[in-house]
């Protein structure tokens, strides 16, 4: 059984009871499949990711509650900066992987969380619809007037890897809106709302055919690396640990290079 909340509102207090439940079934690796289920009784495990994150976390997640029977992970994706702002405002979590340092860095400013380990790089790619009815070949094409283009807000990890590729490349590109995830950005030209947005290769080959993904140079001068903690006031404290070392893995790193991150 799987269910997931997307997003919740910034405001929420912390004292919302998360309406989110656990995954379903897979294979650990040895370390972590012979390991009693953790902590005083605890059998949640609370975990807060960006959204670039749904798809590998939630396999993550099965992997997890296979090795731990009668344990349930909770996922709350979202942007990493909503996220991290909730966690400061003391939301009841246990792990944190955020799509950037600067929106970790919120959280363990705030005495919030351990120290962070990178466990994957990202990097952006220009989405374009199947059919590319614009004829966007590569960054400078999203400056012309005519093509509509999504972005992701820029106090979110995408949104300032963008800025950076722009940047780098001296372009000003006015979309015509701004979302608050890489989830949000990529829907946009799902729905051919939008003719092309600059949005992480792993949600272009998450999308599985529904957009066509183009590479440019100045996205190696905007990879993004995504760290992971446990919270200072995890709940689940050991049960927590048990989740960031399976992410810390080999078994972690194939599922996460398998569907297009890069190792640290």
């Amino acid at each position: 059984m799987f269910r997931r909340l997307s997003r919740w509102a910034v405001a929420l207090p912390a004292v919302l009871v998360l309406g989110l439940s656990g995954c379903g079934s897979g294979g650990p690796d040895a370390s972590t499949a012979s390991a009693p289920a953790a902590g005083a009784g605890a059998k949640e495990v609370t975990v807060f990711a960006a959204a670039s994150l749904t798809g590998t976390f939630t396999e993550l997640g099965r992997t997890f509650e296979a090795a731990h029977p009668g344990t349930t992970v909770k996922f709350n994706f979202g942007s990493s900066a909503t996220l991290a702002q909730q966690i400061a405002q003391g939301a009841p979590v246990d792990v944190f992987a955020a799509a950037s340092p600067a929106t970790m860095k919120t959280v363990t400013d705030a005495s919030s969380a351990g120290s962070p380990t990178t466990f994957a790089r990202n990097k952006l790619q220009i989405a374009v619809p199947k059919d590319n009815p614009a004829k966007v070949d590569d960054l400078a094409d999203l400056t012309d007037a005519k093509v509509k283009v999504a972005l992701c807000a820029e106090q979110v990890p995408c949104g300032a890897a963008a800025v950076r590729a722009l940047d780098a490349a001296g372009l000003k590109v006015t979309p015509v809106t701004l979302e608050q995830d890489v989830k949000a950005t990529l829907t946009k030209v799902e729905l051919g709302e939008v003719d092309a947005a600059l949005v992480y290769r792993t949600d272009v080959i998450a999308s599985a055919g529904k957009v066509t993904g183009i590479e440019f140079p100045e996205a190696d001068k905007a990879v993004n690396d995504y760290p992971i903690a446990t919270l200072a006031k995890a709940p689940a404290g050991e049960l927590a640990e048990r989740f960031v070392d399976l992410v810390l893995s080999q078994q972690g790193r194939d599922v996460l290079t398998k569907a297009g991150f890069e190792a640290p």
